[in-house]
This record gives C-alpha cells, sequence and structure tokens, in this order.
C-alpha cells in the first residue's frame, strides 16, 4: 500500500490545474490545527475564505456509486474503510464547528462539476472575493503624469561639465586609458618590455 498516493492523485492535480488557471491561489495538503486540538489536511485549502476541499478516491472512501469491498481479507478491509469514512465525518465536522465550508468530491466526478462546486463554495464564503476580476480599462487608473519644475526655474549647469568616470578596471587604471589593455596583454603573455624587466 506504499505506492498509494495519499497527495497528487490524478484528480487532484486536474481539479488544482483548473483552479489555477482560473486565477485561484491555494494551500495543497495544508495542516490545519483546529481549536479543540484536531489536526486535519485538507488536499486543497483556501485559508482566506476558509473553503476546505477534499477529493476522495472512490476505493479508500466507500464512495456508495463505486466504492468496492475486497473478497479477501474481509476482516482486515472492512474495518480500514470503515475508520476511513469515519475520520471524514470528523473531519467534516471539526472544520464545520470551526467555521471552514467542506467540500467533498469524489474522483468520478467530471472535472467541470468538480470546478463548478468549489467555485459555489467560494462564491458563498466570500462573495466580494470569489473571482479575481482581470484589468479593465475603467479600473485601470492612467499613468501619472511625471512632476516637472517649470522650465524657467531650471537653473543652467555652473563650470565646465565634469570629466567622465574613470573605470573601475585595474589594468585601464594603470595606463590612465591612454593605452589598450590588449596591448600590456600582449606584452605580458608574449614576453614583450613588460614580461623582461624582471
Amino acid at each position: 500500500m506504499r505506492a498509494n498516493r495519499r497527495t497528487d492523485t490524478k484528480p487532484e492535480l486536474a481539479l488544482r490545474r483548473a483552479l489555477h488557471g482560473r486565477g485561484y491561489r491555494y494551500r495543497k495538503d495544508y495542516r490545519l490545527d483546529l481549536a479543540d486540538g484536531k489536526r486535519v489536511r485538507p488536499d486543497i485549502a483556501f485559508t482566506a475564505r476558509r473553503v476546505a476541499v477534499f477529493v476522495d478516491g472512490c476505493f479508500w472512501h466507500s464512495c456508495p456509486q463505486h466504492g468496492s469491498k475486497p473478497a479477501v481479507n474481509v476482516g482486515y478491509w472492512d474495518p480500514k474503510l470503515r475508520r476511513n469514512v469515519e475520520r471524514d465525518r470528523a473531519a467534516d465536522t471539526a472544520l464545520a464547528a470551526a467555521g471552514w465550508e467542506v467540500v467533498r468530491i469524489w474522483e468520478h466526478e467530471p472535472l467541470a462539476d468538480a470546478l463548478a462546486a468549489v467555485v459555489a463554495a467560494l462564491v458563498r464564503a466570500a462573495p466580494a472575493l470569489a473571482s479575481p476580476a482581470p484589468p479593465t480599462a475603467d479600473r485601470i487608473p492612467p499613468p501619472a503624469e511625471p512632476i516637472r519644475p517649470p522650465a524657467s526655474s531650471i537653473p543652467p549647469p555652473a563650470g565646465p561639465a565634469p570629466p567622465p568616470p574613470q573605470a573601475a578596471n585595474p589594468l585601464n587604471a594603470a595606463f590612465n586609458g591612454t593605452q589598450r589593455v590588449q596591448c600590456h596583454i600582449d606584452r605580458v603573455v608574449r614576453g614583450g618590455p613588460a614580461a623582461t624587466a624582471e
């Protein structure tokens, strides 16, 4: 059972991609420490809107439509699957008591339906923040004009123009800008006068 993923399942990834593509930002597999000491990890959590989304697998969470009971080792699987469902209900109750809205989505649900359920919960949770608004011409302020002093108040430059800044390269500083660096390199590498001065 080690190969069974707890997070990043295909249905969860598809839902997260769709939400992100619509501009919604969320936390994935975010641990919530609730007031009564319970810890819950929703698959997708909208912390500002207090919406917790769970994408449940049909087998592991006993889907009424597609959940199947194993015929082998029934003494192990029945209590395990029952505990999963009980843990889900306890998490739902704890989140609701803490003021969170819970959205449970089965893995077999179409992506469009799952996306609609999450967006509807976000709209109910915070109507003003429900959908990120794209920028429009009526909401974008015009660019501010730079503040410039009147032309008559700008004083003329005083004295001669300042000299150009000196180069930071030490080789250029050594030649004081009168010779090219390449000349110095040629002398050192090819054994010119600078190399034989020792």
